[in-house]
Order: structure tokens, then C-alpha cells, then sequence
């Protein structure tokens, strides 16, 4: 955790609770040092740029709290520079509560999550929505090249702070396509291993 991180995130109430569960110290340290945002290293832009999904949340003008699942081809969210990320908004259901949400509070937050690597990253920043009339090349920039969906804007992201979390009770799961293509190689691979014995001498010839 950076020390940004938990200068946003640690909150007087939250504080409150760190005192009485005892782990208020270590915290108190590490929210000492990190004033200025973060920036994105090396490890964390390979992260974000081979996500095919992350989960966004926004604030409601009531209050509540909305989380929206984003998808697409790996790479669909890019970073741009060390302090900003930026994605094509791709038409949905067309509800409009993240686009609603952003109009009255510019503060999101970002969950990614690699399930194979047990790996997780949340990043706090602050959003701005781009129109296709008002910057059209950005808008196309930000476009998978390939993609048959429809873009309607450009979300960019100015980054204030991310964290890594450990891998506890993540469950390691493996992608369909990783999942098919092993399985066809070891179908493959077993196929010759039966040719090879049904062509030995005194051959053995396989059911299936």
C-alpha cells in the first residue's frame, strides 16, 4: 500500500477502528509519507493493460454507492501516462448510472483482478468524460482496434492512489480459452501416444 493510498482511504472513522482492532500504528506510519498522487510503475501499467474486465464504482447524487463491470478485448483500458488511465465507453444496457454518477461526483474507484495469478489491484481517481464531438481523435484512440462494439465517449482517469492486495481467499481460476487449449494439447499428445503403441511390436490397441 502506498502511503497515498492510505491518506485517501483512512478516514476518521476508519482510524477509529484501526485504534480499537489494535493495527493502527503500522497504518499511522505508512499514511505519514506520499502526499502528491501516485504514479504508474512498470509493474502495475503491465497489470492494468492486460485486464480484460475491472469493476468501477461511482457515488450516486443520493449517496449509494454503484459498481459497474467493464469488459473488453485485453488492453481496452490503457494508460495513457504515469498518472492517468482512459478507456472507450462502450454502449450497454443504457441505464447511465456511471455516466449520471460522474456528472455529480468525479471520484471513482477501480478494482482489477487476475484470478489465474491471484493478484488484485484498486486504484482511487477522479474521472472525466470526453465526448466524441468534443475530442474525436481521442475517442478513436482509445477504440480496440477490431472492436465491433459501439463506442459512445471516452472515459480518462486522472490517478490518485492504488493499492495491491495480498492474494488471500482469491480462488485461482483459469480462463475458458487457457483451459480449452490445454486440454487439446493433452488430446493431441495422448493421440500419439496411442499410435506409437498400436505401431510397436505386439501392439496395444486403445478403446475410447
Amino acid at each position: 500500500m502506498t502511503g497515498h493510498y492510505a491518506q485517501v482511504a483512512f478516514t476518521p472513522l476508519v482510524t477509529d477502528h484501526q485504534e480499537i482492532h489494535g493495527s493502527a500504528a503500522a497504518y499511522t506510519r505508512m499514511a505519514e509519507t506520499g502526499g502528491e498522487p501516485d504514479r504508474i510503475g512498470r509493474g502495475e501499467a503491465a497489470f492494468i493493460t492486460s485486464r480484460d474486465s475491472f469493476f468501477l464504482a461511482t457515488v450516486s447524487e443520493t449517496g449509494w454507492p454503484y459498481m459497474q463491470h467493464r469488459g473488453g478485448p485485453p488492453g481496452f483500458l490503457k494508460v495513457i501516462d504515469e498518472t492517468t488511465l482512459g478507456f472507450a465507453d462502450f454502449r450497454g444496457n443504457r441505464q447511465y448510472i456511471t455516466r449520471g454518477n460522474l456528472d455529480h461526483d468525479e471520484r471513482v474507484s477501480l478494482f482489477l483482478i487476475d484470478y489465474q495469478l491471484q493478484a488484485r489491484m484498486k486504484i482511487f481517481g477522479r474521472a472525466r468524460v470526453v465526448e466524441p464531438e468534443d475530442d474525436p481523435g481521442l475517442v478513436e484512440a482509445l477504440t480496440p482496434a477490431g472492436s465491433s462494439a459501439r463506442v459512445e465517449r471516452a472515459i480518462l482517469i486522472d490517478v490518485e492512489a492504488y493499492d495491491w492486495n495480498c492474494k488471500q481467499h482469491i480462488p485461482q481460476l483459469v480462463p475458458l480459452a487457457a483451459a480449452r487449449h490445454t486440454v487439446a494439447q493433452l488430446t493431441e499428445r495422448i493421440s500419439e501416444l496411442e499410435a506409437q503403441l498400436a505401431a510397436a511390436p505386439g501392439g496395444v490397441t486403445t478403446q475410447t
